[in-house]
């Protein structure tokens, strides 16, 4: 298995996995993303000032895994913070510790980047991702809490 930044030429094996993400979190049909959302989210991977960074996971040649990182300053450290904001692993490839590469990737860019935490959120019920969770990081009992803002 191989780690890596994804590439502009990676578009054909993120997108599936991409779809999949989305869907998995009820963003498909008549509730999908606006394509323009995914085109902006791709294109932003390769602007070298842009806080929103990705890498893939290859396994025998094909992307089995994404995971999608915002570097952010914060109001309660002097160092800035790291945002996994997207993970997902192909239903074939599950179970074969693509997630767990994939955020120890994440862990070692943003000491790199000087970071001093990162974090993520899911949801309560989603235990197949928790139980990986658990052992790869701390529960801190926080809800998170949205509202949307009309633009």
């Amino acid at each position: 298995m191989r780690i890596r930044p994804i590439e502009q030429a990676d578009y054909a094996g993120w997108r599936p996995l991409w779809d999949g993400y989305n869907a998995f979190y009820g963003r498909a049909g008549d509730t999908a993303l606006d394509e323009a959302i995914t085109c902006q989210t791709w294109e932003r991977f390769f602007v070298a000032s842009d806080p929103v960074k990705a890498f893939v996971a290859e396994l025998d040649g094909q992307i089995v895994g994404l995971v999608h990182l915002v570097y952010h300053p914060s109001t309660t450290r002097q160092c800035d913070v790291c945002y996994l904001q997207d993970l997902f692993t192909s239903p074939m490839a599950r179970g074969r510790g693509v997630g767990r590469r994939l955020i120890e990737r994440v862990y070692a860019e943003a000491q790199s980047k000087g970071c001093s935490r990162v974090y993520w959120t899911t949801f309560e019920d989603n235990r197949t991702a928790r139980a990986l969770y658990d052992q790869v990081a701390q529960y801190n009992g926080a809800i998170m809490y949205v509202q949307e803002i009309a633009s």
